[in-house]
């Protein structure tokens, strides 16, 4: 199965509100004319199906400010004109690929060895998972690469990890539980430039944003990262969980501010209703999304398509 038929399968719940809030636009009572010849129900394009449409997007967790804005562009030139819920979606797909095609971007791999690549985010969001499978795939595509199981508090992260590693054969480096996570980053960044290594994967502890305990600590291992190479980290990925829907916004402000976050994965789109707060998290902040997750399985991490998603998510080819 492509990745866009899965994409397009697993976004059923929130490709399924969606697609049916946008029937729900047009009635068939107002498609008289069209069903009479045996086509599309058509309505106006009016105020009233606007607000609709706006609702609709807001419901679907692309927050009141992007749904405001998509609303109107999709509205744009067409208000007034009878149009049919397949239309609708074509339209509304347009739009959604138009403002996230300029963050749909790979993860950028420099010359620099080893490249540091520091992953966060909150408790549950998919990181320790998010780098096995980044692991797997870059030392399939021939990069050398060390992981650091940062989440020293948390035996059952690092055998994760290490199943990851066992199974790309990728070495793991690993601190007794409760050590300092800031001083294995260092020793694991040593570790990388004594094998040469092309990437070296950073995991971190998961920790809720609004604990600054905790974000300190992942302050303290960027300081410590810093004080062996300036440039590094060199991309900082924080991993969000879809079924957080608007609070990965808050999620991203406060990470910014204390890890310089480069860019983003999305996790768990299978299993949410919540896929338009990818939108709103473009509309908003315009950081490269870098990767998307649908499942468990490696090949479920696959590179953002801003078409594929936007098709997926309005429902366009079912």
């Amino acid at each position: 199965m492509s990745f866009f038929n899965k994409l397009r399968e697993r976004l059923t719940r929130s490709s399924g509100k969606i697609g049916a809030g946008l029937d729900g636009l047009v009635p068939a009572d107002k498609g008289l004319i069209g069903g009479l010849f045996g086509g599309e129900a058509r309505a106006p394009f009016d105020d009233a199906m606007l607000e609709s449409l706006e609702d609709l997007l807001i419901s679907a967790d692309m927050g009141p400010d992007t749904a405001a804005r998509v609303a109107a562009n999709v509205a744009a030139g067409r208000m007034g004109k009878r149009v049919s819920s397949s239309e609708l979606r074509g339209y509304l797909a347009d739009e959604i690929t138009r403002i996230m095609t300029p963050i749909a971007r790979p993860m950028p791999v420099y010359a620099k060895r080893p490249q540091v690549v520091l992953v966060v985010g909150v408790n549950g969001s998919g990181k320790t998972t998010t780098i096995g499978k980044l692991a797997s795939q870059f030392k399939a595509a021939g990069k050398s690469v060390v992981i650091a199981a940062g989440d020293t508090f948390r035996a059952a992260a690092v055998e994760q990890l290490q199943v990851w590693g066992t199974r790309a054969a990728v070495p793991v480096l690993t601190a007794p539980e409760g050590s300092d996570p800031a001083s294995l980053a260092f020793s694991a960044m040593e570790r990388a430039e004594a094998d040469g290594a092309d990437l070296l994967l950073i995991d971190t502890a998961g920790r809720l944003q609004n604990r600054a305990d905790l974000m300190e600590e992942l302050a303290k291992i960027v300081r410590v990262i810093r004080k062996k190479d300036p440039s590094a980290p060199h991309n900082t990925l924080l991993v969000l969980d879809a079924s957080t829907g608007q609070n990965a916004l808050s999620q991203v402000e406060i990470f910014r501010k204390i890890a310089d976050v480069s860019g983003l994965i999305m996790t768990k789109l299978d299993g949410s209703a919540k896929g338009g707060v990818l939108v709103s998290l473009a509309d908003k902040f315009g950081l490269p999304i870098h990767a998307i997750g649908v499942g468990e399985q490696i090949d479920d991490l696959s590179p953002f398509d801003p078409e594929d998603f936007a098709r997926a998510l309005t429902g366009l080819d079912r």
